[in-house]
């Protein structure tokens, strides 16, 4: 692929993911929540320029800084999501302002990445940055489906009684005219 279109790719993808995160959405932890991830990362893997044959161990660390930046980056954007389960047993989540604060830190530490990257001569291809993207995906998912299973007050265990919303606030007492 080309650059322009792994750009688009990348943008595309983020764009979506960012977006949808700060509306409420049902978690569904039955489907196939795997599926994005793996294409991101089968596109990322495909392209022959991951690796700069001129900076072998530079490119390759470089790598590694990217990938690593992108797990914890998903692992932090899961425990930031606000979780919360309906009535009738529905799970729900939303990104919070900590969510956005991790990818301001994951976009700011890649930029360096890449700045570093780019002092020391090191050719850097996107298909690095789509490969920790699809990471930051698989470990998001991973970790917030692991939440909901962990019994918690926002969350509790499944086939728990969960009381309506509201149910434990005092409701305000009207006086009568006098």
């Amino acid at each position: 692929m080309s650059g322009l279109v792994d750009a688009l790719v990348i943008t595309t993808v983020a764009g979506l993911v960012i977006a949808r995160q700060f509306r409420p959405s049902r978690v569904d932890t039955d489907r196939r929540w795997w599926v994005l991830p793996a294409v991101l990362a089968v596109v990322a893997l495909r392209e022959p320029g991951m690796i700069d044959a001129h900076h072998t161990t530079t490119s390759v660390l470089l790598l590694i800084a990217e990938m690593v930046v992108g797990l914890f980056t998903g692992a932090a954007w899961a425990w930031t999501t606000r979780t919360w389960r309906e009535p009738d047993g529905a799970v729900w989540s939303r990104g919070t302002p900590a969510s956005v604060a991790v990818w301001a830190g994951g976009i700011g530490v890649r930029a360096v990445l890449f700045a570093v990257g780019a002092a020391l001569g090191v050719r850097q291809d996107s298909s690095a940055l789509l490969l920790a993207l699809a990471g930051s995906l698989l470990v998001r998912s991973v970790v917030l489906a692991w939440r909901i299973r962990m019994p918690s007050p926002a969350v509790p265990a499944y086939g728990a009684a969960v009381p309506a919303y509201g149910a434990a606030v005092p409701r305000p007492v009207r006086k009568e005219p006098a």
